[in-house]
């Protein structure tokens, strides 16, 4: 495996609450650690509540980390206050597509002002022609027409919109590109399209890619290698193919299983009971497998020991005290 361009290593995030029992904290992220290369498209999925978009936060510094350490080409990005980062010169560096692009423009900007507004602010670009000439070539990057960089958001299409978001984050030509469910706004036959001009780009621009989304078809098909969470904690990881095929970890099972067409009987992986919760009351630790409770195969093991994220294969891990008995998938 190539150098990493980013190393996340025991990431946590503790939000403090207050419940009938006590003072505690919901663990949102939980020692969280992955890696990844350059160039390389790494796709983080699990189902609303893991705390996906609380670890996407925290990778670009827009929330405050409570434990861990998040290393970019050698600096450490956890010691960085959010209130701090915008100035911070990895900032043009890390950028994000936000999941909405209806939401996350701006009314009152055109799109050319959309796109130029990080030229502008973080690469100190000023002469008027320059920054014509930077906002019209990643609007041919990506697909994004000239004679539409003088409308406003309300006079685009959805496609349109999010062309705009894409451009707008890779303009400054960043190492890591975060992409929070791009596509899941959009029209199928719209989504089919971005994801071309995403792999575009990554091709031409030479970018790495975090691709959170639930559409796991999207996952298989993009990213090299993927990232399950469960309740805060990444349960398995490895190789895109490998991972699709023969997944090591139940959780993971039951998602590709749900997968329409995926050739796999979605009600002999249907998982009963209700997830956790993911609030320790204070003095109280609690050592147990976070699937415990959902799990087909749990055990009483399962009840008092958490599973390590253990090597399960050649660059695969899977957080499961019986991923050597599970049946064939």
């Amino acid at each position: 495996m190539t150098a990493a361009l980013l190393e996340v290593m025991d990431l946590a995030k503790r939000f403090p609450v207050k419940t009938p029992q006590g003072h505690g904290h919901l663990h949102a992220v939980d020692g969280v650690s992955f890696r990844i290369a350059a160039g390389e498209t790494v796709g983080l999925v699990g189902e609303s509540g893991c705390g996906k978009s609380t670890l996407v936060r925290l990778l670009t510094r827009t929330l405050p980390l409570s434990d861990g350490q998040i290393r970019f080409l050698g600096q450490d990005l956890g010691l960085v206050d959010p209130r701090n980062m915008p100035e911070h010169k990895a900032r043009r560096e890390v950028q994000m597509v936000f999941q909405d692009p209806h939401e996350s423009l701006n009314p009152r900007y055109t799109a050319f002002d959309t796109i130029a507004e990080p030229l502008r602010l973080l690469a100190g670009v000023k002469d008027a022609a320059e920054l014509r000439r930077q906002v019209e070539e990643i609007a041919d990057l990506t697909g994004l027409p000239r004679v539409l960089l003088p409308r406003f958001p309300h006079q685009l299409s959805g496609g349109q919109k999010a062309r705009v978001g894409i451009a707008r984050a890779a303009v400054l030509r960043p190492r890591l590109l975060v992409l929070d469910e791009p596509t899941a706004a959009l029209d199928v036959s719209v989504q089919v399209v971005i994801l071309q001009l995403l792999a575009n780009l990554k091709r031409e621009l030479g970018m790495s890619f975090l691709f959170v989304s639930h559409d796991l078809n999207v996952v298989r098909l993009l990213c090299d290698r993927v990232l399950v969470m469960y309740l805060g904690r990444i349960v398995e990881s490895g190789p895109a193919d490998e991972v699709f095929a023969d997944p090591r970890h139940p959780y993971t099972r039951a998602l590709i299983a749900s997968i329409p067409g995926a050739g796999h009987d979605a009600l002999a992986h249907l998982l009963p009971g209700e997830p956790q919760s993911p609030i320790q009351i204070a003095g109280r630790p609690v050592e147990r497998c976070r699937f415990h409770g959902r799990c087909p195969h749990g055990r009483a093991d399962c009840e008092t020991r958490t599973p390590a994220l253990r090597e399960v294969g050649a660059w695969r891990e899977a957080a499961c005290h019986f991923t050597d008995e599970l049946p064939a998938f």
